[in-house]
């Protein structure tokens, strides 16, 4: 079993905010998150070659979208796969959330929108489908609480694991920009925010070399 990371026990590279965002703050990001559903819906990705449909549901809104199917694989691109039509412009209360947790770190490109219902999970992965790996990613937690688990550089590395609240704020840069992570479960009924429950990961990257 994964021992329980304390937030102080971080490995180097790493940073975390609890609470960063407070109640107010979370409901207008939730507000702007539905805006930019309703512009750029929800779709359901798909593992590279098998095609296998992943538990949780996305978008994505900046200059650059992540996106994945059986045909091409995970990649970015400017366009969302359904509509055809180029992502939202990120909105400005990410840019400050950018400059406040990485004021040195190139502007963001991208920022994927997670959907995770009770039973989505997230396995183990590295965030590596960027250009540059030089700036941080930045992860935001909305709604239901979730154990998120925390590697190394290596795929069979020990791994940690915490609870991540809403409103939290997650930071993988420097040595830790390649660290394996994922979600192993979500706690339905831990958070109120979101009308039906759920959570809701936002994650934002630079993509290309500044």
């Amino acid at each position: 079993m994964a021992k329980v990371l304390q937030p102080e026990n971080l490995p180097e590279g790493t940073r975390y905010w609890p609470g960063f965002f407070d109640r107010a703050a979370q409901e207008a990001l939730v507000e702007t998150i539905r805006a930019l559903v309703m512009e750029s819906p929800l779709f359901t990705p798909r593992m590279p070659r098998t095609g296998t449909p992943m538990s949780v549901r996305m978008t994505n809104c900046g200059a650059l979208g992540w996106v994945t199917d059986r045909e091409r694989g995970y990649r970015y691109q400017p366009t969302h796969p359904e509509t055809g039509k180029p992502w939202p412009p990120m909105p400005a209360v990410l840019d400050d959330l950018w400059q406040a947790v990485v004021p040195d770190a190139p502007p963001p490109q991208a920022c994927l929108i997670n959907f995770y219902n009770a039973q989505a999970r997230m396995s183990l992965h590295q965030d590596r489908d960027e250009q540059d790996f030089s700036a941080p990613v930045v992860s935001v937690s909305l709604g239901d609480e979730c154990l998120y688990r925390l590697g190394g550089l290596e795929r069979n590395s020990p791994t940690r694991s915490f609870r991540l609240k809403s409103g939290d704020v997650f930071v993988l840069g420097g040595a830790g920009r390649l660290m394996f992570h994922g979600v192993d479960r979500i706690y339905p009924g831990t958070s109120d925010l979101l009308k039906n429950g759920g959570r809701i990961n936002l994650t934002l990257r630079r993509v290309t070399h500044p």
